[in-house]
């Protein structure tokens, strides 16, 4: 266990939580590229078929992008897939990079959790991410990625494995994330929960659980 730091461990999803989510963009950039059956794919929480196996680590990038060109009858480059799968980050907020930095500031140990894959990553850990100049490893001390660990929300061992990570209590997570059946997975392990709407603003409830103002 954790000894040096009694503060609440904050674990966030990305798409919904610290972003606005919008799967429509996403199916539009893959129709532009010649996947015209991005529909039976793509959804708000886990996907299907190639796409998901992309994001449970089953696939490599390279993999998946050889068998979507074959799907399609058509070549496709790893920079069209990045902008594919990127038209699911609809709107990122000022506010919350903000309420994040100022969580790490007050001694919380802040985590990510997210069901992803290495074209979204590869934008979000760029220097390109945030309009800043700063990616997703500014912001939180640890990041679980369902491709790197080969299994994804909400499956009970990538919460098990992400609590193991932590290195305390499942009683001292808050784990923050826009979909209903990912919170009730992890709260069955005796995580705390908070399941805000897709692009809500969530600083005000996490400011009332912490004891903490988010809003500055």
């Amino acid at each position: 266990m954790n000894t040096n730091n009694n503060k609440m461990h904050v674990v966030f999803d990305l798409g919904g939580v610290v972003f606005r989510l919008d799967k429509m963009i996403a199916i539009q950039r893959f129709k532009e590229i010649g996947v015209a059956q991005a529909e039976e794919f793509l959804d708000d929480y886990a996907q299907q078929g190639i796409f998901g196996d992309l994001e449970a680590g089953v696939l490599t990038a390279e993999q998946y992008r050889d068998e979507l060109s074959r799907i399609t009858g058509k070549a496709l480059t790893m920079e069209q897939l990045e902008y594919a799968w990127t038209g699911y980050a609809a709107e990122l907020f000022q506010r919350n990079f903000d309420a994040l930095l100022r969580l790490r500031r007050e001694g919380f140990p802040v985590a990510l959790l997210s069901n992803t894959n290495p074209f979204m990553m590869r934008w979000a850990r760029s220097t390109e991410f945030d309009g800043n100049g700063h990616g997703l490893d500014y912001y939180f001390d640890r990041l679980y990625l369902s491709y790197e660990m080969r299994m994804m929300k909400p499956s009970p061992e990538i919460f098990k494995a992400m609590i193991d990570g932590e290195q305390t209590a499942p009683g001292n997570i808050l784990f923050i994330d826009d979909s209903a059946r990912n919170c009730q997975a992890a709260a069955a392990l005796g995580i705390k929960t908070l399941n805000p709407a897709n692009g809500g603003d969530w600083r005000h409830d996490v400011s009332s659980l912490l004891g903490i103002d988010l809003i500055l």
